[in-house]
């Protein structure tokens, strides 16, 4: 069922920047770039926005911010929903590798409504997320406190944002 809400030209501006490694980027545009970023419903429920002060960057790294994952975690709010992506940052056995994921936080203490109304508006949002690899659905702090449940979900990780799996 679509719930008609609409996703923000704001929105997708951000998820095409973090989509879009600039290899010409300078530093402070590096900086700028966000890490991670979370999404919520306007509060006449009508459009998909950035969920002010929800973000992580990469300038913040090893300066405000020193596990990237961790932070993030704590930045999704305990009895409601949003969506979120995030830039994970791993190693496999062969490679180094950068990958959105897109997360939907639905915690089992939210409010039936909000529940109902993000479910019923995924597809919106993702309809404009062209190309995402990795999605996850998180219904509790237990299923992603840990960062090997995000490991799992990338594959055959063998290091997460710098720390052994």
């Amino acid at each position: 069922m679509a719930s008609g809400v609409k996703v923000t030209d704001e929105v997708i501006a951000i998820f095409n920047d973090m989509k879009v490694r600039k290899a010409q980027a300078n530093e402070d545009e590096k900086r700028k770039r966000k890490k991670a970023v979370l999404f919520c419903l306007s509060k006449d429920l009508k459009n998909i926005v950035l969920d002010e002060g929800n973000e992580i960057l990469q300038g913040d790294l090893g300066v405000t911010v020193q596990d990237p994952y961790q932070d993030f975690v704590k930045m999704l709010p305990p009895n409601d929903c949003r969506y979120a992506l995030y830039d994970a940052t791993y190693e496999t056995k062969e490679t180094k590798k950068e990958d959105l994921v897109f997360i939907f936080w639905a915690p089992d203490s939210a409010p039936l409504k909000s529940k109902m109304i993000y479910a019923s508006s995924k597809d919106a949002i993702k309809r404009k997320f062209e190309g995402i690899k990795h999605e996850w659905q998180v219904n509790g702090l237990e299923d992603l406190k840990d960062r090997h449940a995000l490991a799992e979900k990338l594959g055959a990780v063998v290091s997460l944002e710098g720390c052994p799996i």
